[in-house]
């Protein structure tokens, strides 16, 4: 089983995580971290924060000379920006005079955890205690945790990617060939600045950003997290909290700013009927190996049941556009009653492509626990033994459609 922790504020010194449970003898080294956390920061549409921030993991325990060792795996990532915030973050009091110099917050921005947050632990003559910890700031250590978990399922053959397919009214399409069975290319997605693979779209979508930006003005958008080579039989049918389907969408949805989360095309299901919504089995006889199983169509998004089925998972996410704005709408002073606009914090026009690569490790996480709970082992060597002797048990199993 898995677990993580992390830990860390948005302009404070660094962003610290914990991660129990990964077996040992994984190859793991900052450099694989680093590549991922480097996806996070780009996008078009990101801001100053990016040009100063250049993040890199400092591993500080559960790794010997490049293999994890069984024990939890600690992480640091610094926040370079500290050395302008030092003292309006200080940890140490020291008789400062707390006012407005010392980046004291009053206005909530709308649609923020400001509000709600400075209600529920005292801090409405402050929020800056809420906005610093609710920043997505704290998404780069869920990346370098989620990395671990990434590397891992990568060792038993599954690979995880993500892609944009809206941003604003900018639609890239169907983006998942063959029926929902074929995923984008994952480097051609990484080249596109938007994270879309489809250069009309890209174009639109840069533009439409810029835009918004002149205006002060933000953009939301949707984004597909994908993840193959998983076998047959990961979650559980038995307990509402084992489905996998519901631990992959509460994950997804602990993503800042996500506020809706589908599986396969469940939204677009709604609209037939039941005779053109599932995926059909066929038993493959043209072949060499006439007990494999194929499905032609995977609009399950590879779970049945709350049980992974063996076809790529696919997972739809909705992303609202960001709170905080250069020209802020209306809010009201909770220290002094008065209506204002809004608090301003240094802020994305558009963070959809980051929030994918988010989206990514928070996935990983959530597989690989899965994984582990399957197969469990406490190297590298028995979760690979055990799922190999699963796979070789299987009397029918999925296999590559006809050509």
């Amino acid at each position: 089983m898995l677990r993580f922790l992390t830990a860390g504020e948005s302009h404070g010194s660094a962003l610290t995580g914990i991660i129990d449970g990964i077996p040992a003898g994984l190859e793991i080294g900052a450099e694989y971290i680093d590549r991922h956390l480097a996806r996070r920061q780009v996008g078009h549409g990101r801001g100053k924060r990016m040009e100063i921030e250049n993040d890199r993991v400092e591993i500080v325990s559960g790794v010997r000379f490049g293999k994890t060792i069984g024990s939890p795996v600690a992480l640091r990532i610094e926040n370079r920006d500290w050395i302008s915030w030092k003292d309006k973050m200080a940890v140490d009091d020291h008789g400062k005079d707390h006012d407005d110099d010392h980046g004291r917050v009053t206005l909530p921005r709308p649609g923020h955890a400001d509000f709600t947050g400075g209600i529920k632990y005292g801090h409405t003559a402050d929020m800056r205690n809420i906005l610093e910890r609710s920043s997505a700031r704290e998404t780069a250590m869920r990346v370098a945790i989620g990395s671990l978990a990434r590397r891992l399922l990568e060792e038993f053959g599954a690979a995880i990617g993500s892609v944009v397919e809206s941003i604003g009214d900018i639609n890239a399409g169907e983006l998942f060939g063959n029926n929902g069975k074929e995923v984008p290319d994952l480097l051609t997605v990484d080249n596109s600045p938007v994270r879309c693979p489809v250069a009309a779209s890209e174009k639109a979508m840069i533009e439409l950003i810029d835009k918004a930006g002149e205006d002060g003005d933000t953009l939301g958008g949707c984004f597909a997290i994908w993840a193959e080579g998983l076998p047959v039989g990961l979650g559980s049918h038995v307990q509402w909290d084992r489905r996998i389907d519901s631990q992959l969408a509460g994950a997804v949805m602990s993503i800042p700013a996500i506020k809706g989360v589908e599986i396969g095309r469940a939204f677009e299901l709604t609209r037939g009927r039941g005779s053109v919504s599932h995926d059909e089995f066929r038993l493959q006889t043209t072949t060499d190996e006439p007990g494999i199983i194929r499905r032609p169509t995977n609009r399950a998004g590879g779970i049945e049941g709350g049980i992974t089925n063996g076809e790529p998972v696919i997972i739809h996410a909705a992303m609202k556009p960001l709170p905080t704005l250069r020209k802020p709408i209306g809010s009201v002073d909770l220290v002094t009653g008065m209506e204002k606009s809004a608090h301003v914090e240094r802020s994305d026009v558009c963070a959809v492509p980051a929030a994918a690569v988010v989206a990514e490790s928070v996935v990983a996480l959530v597989l690989c626990n899965a994984m582990l709970e399957k197969f469990g082992g406490d190297t590298t060597g028995e979760i690979e033994a055990a799922l190999q002797r699963y796979t070789e048990s299987l009397p029918l199993h999925p296999g590559e459609p006809e050509d």
